[in-house]
């Protein structure tokens, strides 16, 4: 795992969240966190292991631990590609891609995540879809890459422009007809509450 930290960051015992294992089982799809038995399959499955800052097998542990902080920091939730081998091969069937989503939206809530443009980007899809009840990739990208990485937003330019050339790209604000308010209440129901402007 190249130079990584494989020890959790946190140091005295206050520092833990020692609710926060129970406020994740609390998530639809996440119920059966604490039946993990730690054998660590779920880490011999997943296919980008080799990239993540902590295992699988490990952010299970860590959550029902209370490193609240060390959880949401890692890379680990970012990288899974949600290709449920881990779901797959539990023994205990437990649904540890739905852990992940999970621990991705409390990272985008808390505002705590990893110092990566992932979850800056899927917080920018979820203020899109809430205002104008389409993905608008143009808007989202430009955005994204402001808030993370200013510079990147030059390099990508004439990637952008060839696709914008051969129709793949719109600079246009595309808006939902009707009344989006509906979408807003799904995405409140799924608990994705940071939702920017309203939309009309």
């Amino acid at each position: 795992m190249g130079n990584m930290p494989l020890e959790p960051r946190i140091k005295y015992q206050e520092e833990l969240d020692l609710g926060f294992g129970r406020s994740v089982v609390a998530h639809p799809g996440a119920e059966d966190l604490y039946r993990c038995i730690q054998c660590g399959t779920c880490s011999s499955t997943c296919p980008l292991v080799t990239y993540m800052e902590h295992t699988p097998r490990r952010i299970i542990a860590m959550t029902r631990a209370g490193l609240k902080n060390d959880v949401l920091k890692s890379n680990t939730i970012w990288l899974c590609s949600s290709c449920y081998s881990c779901t797959v091969a539990c023994p205990k069937q437990i649904k540890i891609t739905d852990v992940m989503y999970t621990l991705k939206r409390e990272a985008i809530r808390s505002g705590v995540h990893a110092d990566m443009p992932i979850p800056v980007l899927a917080g920018e899809f979820i203020k899109s879809v809430a205002r104008t009840g389409r993905s608008n990739e143009m808007r989202i990208i430009t955005a994204t890459w402001l808030k993370t990485k200013p510079f990147e937003l030059f390099k990508q330019a004439w990637m952008g422009l060839r696709l914008w050339l051969k129709g793949r790209l719109s600079f246009g604000l595309h808006r939902m007809s009707g009344d989006r308010r509906q979408i807003r209440k799904l995405l409140v129901a799924a608990g994705e509450q940071n939702l920017g402007p309203r939309g009309g």
